[in-house]
This record gives structure tokens, C-alpha cells and sequence, in this order.
């Protein structure tokens, strides 16, 4: 079910990305005039405002020849011809309403020693592009057993007035226990504590993560599409 508040306006995160890079993620930012994306070491995502053949070509020149685009936004659209679309996929885009109690754990925060097991957790679970200063967006939350990292989660993309929850995780030994929920709902929660909006994205096809965060408050407000895309060559034929 989609679902659009009554007398709010979330079409910021039509293209999330774009806004994020534009305000408050600046920082970790590579922009043109048609094109922005985040430093190669923290996020894999780009952006253009509109998909039309300029913002194509700057996206092109941001990324290079031998780059990869990679944009998460609703409605990408098909890359001009001589592009070469390596993947493509739809996914929800979640906003959180009033949250569900949760279960308890003993939830730090990660700090950049802790970069390696995150890491390593995130190629055990495949959450999604996590890269070694992805932590540089936002405040990363964990649960531990002992030395290891069992489950974790943080904020990725931060377009103004909102903060994307992001990287949840959970070791597979370790599932069933609530632990994702828990820390959904904690970083949520510290994302509430500053008048941000949290929202969230899942994969159509991850049908489990899914009933998770719609039992914890979360609702679906549109499909997202993640278009992968390599740009042509200098000289090739458009």
C-alpha cells in the first residue's frame, strides 16, 4: 500500500540523493554543473535533477569514461543511448510514522575503530553499499556479542528536513531476535530528536525486511528505481 500523509509534501525524496548532495551532505559531495555525487570511498550513489540528455552528459563527465553511475530516485528513466545499463532494480521507499515498542538491547554507538567489523558484517549480509567512510554520514548504531558485531544500523543520505536509516544488518546467527527492529527504531528515533523526518529503502523483492519495518511503523510512500549505468566512450557514436 502507498501511502502520502494528509498535508504533507515528501516529493524532496522523489530524488533524495540529489537534495542530500545539494544541503547537508555537501560536504562529502562531487558536483558539476548538471550532476552531483558522493566522494567514491563513502557512497556509490549520483544524481541529476531531471534525466533529461544534458544532465546525462554531465552525469557522464562527473563519473568519466571508465565510472559507473549508480541513481536511486523515483522515475530514472532510460539513459540516453551510447549508455551501457549494467542494473537495474524498483524498491520501496518506507516513511516512518509512530513507532512500535522494540525489544531492548545494549545499543552503542560505532565510531571509525569499528569501520572493519562493520565492514565485515556487511559482506557477510549484503544490506547494501556500505564503503570504509560511509560512516562519515551519520551516526552508526550496534549491538555486540563480546568483540563481534551482531547487528547494526546508521543514516546515509540526509536531504533537508529528512535522514535516511540505513545498513541494517544482522548477523545470520543472530536473527530472529529483534535486533533490526530495535535498531531501526533507535536510530529513528535519535533522527526524531533533531525535527528530521526518517524514512527508509527496501528492496521489492525483500519481502521479510519489509513486514519488519511495517510492523514497527514504517510505510510505503512510493517505489524507487536504482538504475546502474556505465557512460560511453569519448568518440563512440550517440
Amino acid at each position: 500500500m502507498l501511502v502520502e500523509s494528509p498535508g504533507t509534501d515528501h516529493r524532496l525524496l522523489d530524488n533524495a540523493v540529489w537534495h542530500a548532495l545539494g544541503g547537508p551532505d555537501a560536504r562529502m559531495a562531487e558536483a558539476n554543473d548538471g550532476a552531483r555525487r558522493y566522494l567514491d570511498d563513502v557512497s556509490s550513489f549520483a544524481a541529476i535533477d531531471e534525466p533529461t540528455p544534458a544532465a546525462w552528459d554531465a552525469l557522464g563527465r562527473l563519473v568519466g569514461p571508465d565510472g559507473v553511475a549508480v541513481l536511486f530516485r523515483v522515475g530514472a528513466g532510460e539513459p540516453p543511448e551510447g549508455w551501457k545499463v549494467l542494473q537495474r532494480g524498483m524498491g520501496h521507499q518506507m516513511i516512518a510514522g509512530t513507532l512500535a515498542a522494540t525489544a531492548t538491547f545494549p545499543i552503542r554507538a560505532l565510531t571509525e575503530a569499528d569501520v572493519p567489523r562493520m565492514l565485515a558484517l556487511v559482506e557477510l549480509t549484503k544490506p547494501g553499499p556500505f564503503l570504509p567512510r560511509t560512516i562519515r554520514l551519520g551516526g552508526y548504531h550496534g549491538v555486540f556479542e563480546g568483540d563481534e558485531l551482531i547487528a547494526m544500523a546508521g543514516e546515509r543520505m540526509h536531504p533537508p528536513g529528512y535522514t535516511e536509516v540505513s545498513a541494517v544488518c544482522t548477523h545470520p546467527a543472530a536473527r530472529g531476535r529483534g535486533l533490526a527492529a530495535a535498531l531501526t527504531a533507535h536510530v529513528a528515533t535519535v533522527v526524531r530528536s533533531r525535527g528530521e523526518q526518517p524514512f527508509l529503502h527496501v528492496a521489492q523483492d525483500n519481502h521479510g525486511a519489509r513486514r519488519v519495518y511495517e510492523q514497527l511503523g514504517f510505510t510505503t510512500r512510493t517505489m524507487t528505481e536504482v538504475v546502474v549505468a556505465r557512460p560511453p566512450k569519448p568518440g563512440s557514436p550517440s
